[in-house]
């Protein structure tokens, strides 16, 4: 819901809010701005309804062959600051239709039942996704606490983004 500023301006922001509760997953905007209380409301109620890994309990899980890292950075952050080793990159915006079965994007590595530990940067998107995953009722979906910026302040280990992929389709 964009709002104009006019309109709005001197207004008590409760009214709104109240407006804002009663539709489905709603982001205010006055002309751009976005009102922090809701995106902290929406990870507040995405981590009701997700589970959180540790740090420390994550990397005890880097080498399990029944885990699976995912990363939901943008590939320019991969690029820029590294990804944990032998994470799966799925894009947050396509990770709900990697993850449907009758999605013309699914990917397989989804179906192989194993534990999807989330990370995004900070993990706010961490958040959303782990919360969206258990609402489409996928199960052993973590996200990983503080993100793969607390990751790389622990001193877990770090890996380059593989560009072999891309390399190839550009030759």
């Amino acid at each position: 819901v964009v709002l104009d500023n006019a309109l709005w301006e001197g207004m008590p922001l409760a009214p709104v809010r109240r407006l804002a509760g009663d539709l489905d997953h709603a982001v205010l905007c006055f002309h751009g701005d976005l009102i922090p209380a809701l995106i902290d409301q929406l990870i507040a109620e995405a981590e009701a309804r997700s589970k959180g890994i540790s740090i420390e309990d994550s990397k005890k899980r880097i080498d399990d062959p029944d885990t699976v890292f995912v990363d939901l950075r943008d590939v320019r952050e991969l690029e820029r600051d590294g990804m944990i080793p032998g994470a799966f990159h799925a894009p947050r915006g396509m990770l709900e239709f990697w993850v449907d079965p009758d999605s013309p994007y699914y990917k397989p590595v989804f179906a192989e039942g194993k534990t999807f530990i989330l990370y995004c940067q900070a993990d706010w998107r961490g958040v959303l996704a782990a919360a969206t995953l258990a609402d489409m009722g996928m199960p052993n979906v973590l996200h990983l606490e503080g993100g793969y910026g607390e990751w790389k302040k622990a001193g877990a280990p770090t890996a380059v983004r593989d560009n072999t992929k891309r390399e190839k389709k550009k030759a």
